[in-house]
């Protein structure tokens, strides 16, 4: 379908990720066609397209990190790497008919919704204006980089880039390579990167916890048997479900102990033993986001591989040189430094009621009901929105679109034109959302994480269990914590 600028369209949806394919899947199997869904990049997939960094995998088991309803009995090992998502959710996307509700190439840059009309109007990086009765916004939480503050950062003439945008093709073949980071993307790239550069220098700010991962390849026999017994994909499922989404986060002190106990065991796989206390944590297990990898640690042994735990006091056009003074000449920067990631929606310039920019009612940090809704925003769904960061991200989405749908169902049923969350459902619901957070102490241990913004509150992380959300999404009325306003209303003189 050609995206028009002329029709009003029962939904926009913002992203083509795992968000966006959910939500077309449930919109088209609702009975609702009236939609577009608008990406900016060339294809679906949205983080698995953009990120394409050596060794990027799941961390979250792939039959558990995938759509219920669309489940894959042939994935090639327990954690699936980038390519194999990828094309798994391209999959999805043909064999449920929705790829021509798509659109490609098209950034949002902002939203203004019209009160007097219920209508959002969508300016695009075009120019285009695309009009909607209500918006999904799945922008994700890992779309806008984040780059290290430090001088000279733009004087480097080699090649220099971040992990969210690898140069399609490079593949550090014989080059000396600077590492900036260490956290998630690192700890993947690092071993693949040994493999091929000449010299690698990875920069550590500060340590991480890394448990090994349980991944060895399935074996052509039980590929055959997940193909030929759908039960047996069905019970792995079940299996990973209970292990990641029936309790809440690092609430059990003993498990914490065991987790923290076996990582410290990982790192004696580090010969040095310098370099093996420099990679030891002084923060307790889950205080950070926990990592995984087989190998990370390994690659310390080698040769051509070193830890700077030395800051970095500026970058040259040739390097870069560290606090003490060294000098360090290298061909490639990568900066694996993470991603703004409590922004969420406000990615996007919405303005909302009464003028209000999504970015400045969010200046002590992002909240919404369930996630979902923020008031002052009316008609306006988000998808991995604030505080539902937990285990599986595919599993949290789910229920985040079935309340979407149930809510859009309502509002045709009722004839509203519009909906908005109320403001003291919103901040009731965000006051025990914190009182719960503040209550997982390891998130208390003072550590240096994208959950936290600089008013102190944590927005990203989801402090229950992912059954407990799944129970919310499932069973709560939307409209019974919502302002509205029928069509008929909106429509008297």
């Amino acid at each position: 379908m050609t995206l028009s600028s002329t029709h009003r369209y029962r939904v926009a949806v913002i992203g083509a990720g795992p968000g966006g394919i959910n939500t077309a899947v449930r919109l088209r199997q609702a009975g609702i066609e009236d939609f577009a869904v608008l990406e900016r990049a060339d294809g679906v997939g949205g983080t698995w397209r953009r990120n394409r960094y050596l060794g990027l995998a799941c961390d979250i088991a792939s039959h558990f990190y995938s759509f219920s309803f669309a489940p894959k009995p042939d994935w090639s090992r327990p954690f699936a790497g980038q390519a194999e998502i990828l094309a798994y959710l391209e999959e999805v996307v043909s064999s449920f008919d929705i790829r021509r509700h798509f659109h490609f190439g098209i950034s949002v840059d902002a939203a203004r919704w019209d009160h007097d009309e219920a209508v959002w109007h969508l300016t695009t990086s075009d120019g285009t204006t695309v009009t909607a009765d209500t918006v999904v916004a799945s922008p994700g939480m890992f779309g806008e980089l984040r780059y290290p503050d430090i001088e000279g950062i733009g004087n480097f003439t080699g090649t220099a880039f971040h992990t969210g945008e690898w140069p399609r093709g490079h593949a550090l073949s014989g080059e000396r390579v600077a590492i900036i980071g260490s956290a998630a993307s690192a700890v993947q790239l690092l071993p693949e990167a040994a493999k091929v550069a000449r010299q690698v220098h990875l920069f550590q700010r500060s340590p991480n916890w890394i448990l090994p991962k349980e991944d060895v390849p399935f074996t052509a026999a039980q590929l055959e048997q997940f193909r030929q017994a759908p039960a047996s994909v069905a019970e792995m499922r079940a299996g990973w479900h209970e292990r990641y989404a029936a309790n809440p986060p690092f609430v059990n002190a003993d498990l914490n102990a065991e987790m923290q106990r076996m990582a410290s065991s990982c790192i004696e796989a580090v010969e040095d033993p310098a370099v093996r206390a420099q990679l030891t944590p002084t923060t307790p297990w889950g205080c950070h986001r926990p990592l995984f990898s087989n190998d990370y640690y390994a690659s310390f042994n080698l040769p051509h591989i070193e830890l700077v735990a030395e800051p970095i006091q500026r970058i040259t056009s040739s390097g870069l040189i560290m606090a003490n003074g060294y000098a360090l000449e290298v061909d490639t920067i990568i900066y694996a430094t993470g991603y703004e990631t409590t922004k969420f929606a406000s990615v996007i310039d919405f303005v909302g009621r009464d003028g209000v920019h999504l970015g400045d009612a969010w200046a002590d940090g992002a909240q919404a009901y369930l996630g979902i809704t923020t008031c002052g925003f009316p008609n306006l769904f988000m998808l991995y929105g604030p505080n539902t960061n937990a285990g599986s991200i595919m599993f949290m989405i789910e229920g985040q679109v079935d309340y979407f749908i149930r809510s859009l169902l309502h509002m045709e049923q009722e004839g509203l034109a519009w909906i908005d969350v109320r403001p003291d459902v919103m901040h009731s619901y965000n006051q025990q959302l914190q009182r719960d957070i503040e209550n997982v102490e390891v998130w208390q241990g003072g550590c240096s994480s994208y959950y936290r913004v600089p008013s102190g509150r944590i927005v990203t992380q989801w402090p229950h269990s992912m059954d407990r959300y799944r129970e919310l999404t499932d069973n709560l009325t939307p409209l019974e914590s919502y302002e509205t306003q029928t069509r008929s209303q909106r429509l008297r003189p």
